[in-house]
């Protein structure tokens, strides 16, 4: 059933609020994909917090128009799907990563970040980036190296102050015993 002219102003709406607000978009070919394959992939999406739609090409060259994903519009060519990570630029990344590894069928086609149209040879560079808590613990990590090392520094005189005196008790003790 085709869409009413209302119906796709408000499918362009919706994509648009999405596009304008989200980190990084994917576009991925879902040609062969069953009816439950995609019920899946939505699923999953979802989970991860990425906006998964269906979207007629024209349709979809109106929504990104005046964002940051408007530099996708020439390669929208084919059956697509365009995925939108809200929070974390790379969860959808990971999420299409993930189910083309058990579905040959979705291929992803271009990705863009930041208004910079990538080649969709980077899907899996993009994947393997951290999340945004992993890259937190990563850098208080590399915060509080420095101030352990210090706070070892300053107990080890007390600490070899320590362990000498006791090797010294215990060599008195053995030399009475």
């Amino acid at each position: 059933m085709a869409l009413q002219y209302a119906d796709k102003q408000a499918l362009v709406a919706e994509v648009n609020a999405v596009a304008s607000h989200a980190c990084s978009a994917i576009a991925a070919e879902y040609r062969g994909l069953t009816v439950a394959q995609m019920t899946a992939l939505r699923a999953d999406a979802r989970k991860s917090g990425v906006y998964l739609r269906v979207v007629k090409n024209t349709l979809a060259r109106l929504a990104i128009e005046g964002t940051d994903f408007a530099c996708m519009q020439a390669t929208l060519r084919g059956p697509l799907l365009l995925a939108f990570s809200e929070q974390d630029p790379s969860a959808g990344a990971r999420v299409l990563k993930a189910f083309a590894k058990n579905n040959e069928a979705l291929r992803a086609v271009a990705l863009a970040i930041g208004g910079k149209l990538l080649p969709a040879s980077e899907l899996e560079r993009l994947a393997s980036l951290p999340s945004r808590e992993q890259a937190l613990s990563m850098l208080l990590g590399v915060l509080q190296a420095p101030i352990a090392k210090l706070v070892r520094a300053l107990a080890e005189p007390q600490a070899k102050l320590a362990r000498t005196l006791a090797a010294v008790r215990d060599q008195k003790q053995a030399a009475t015993a």
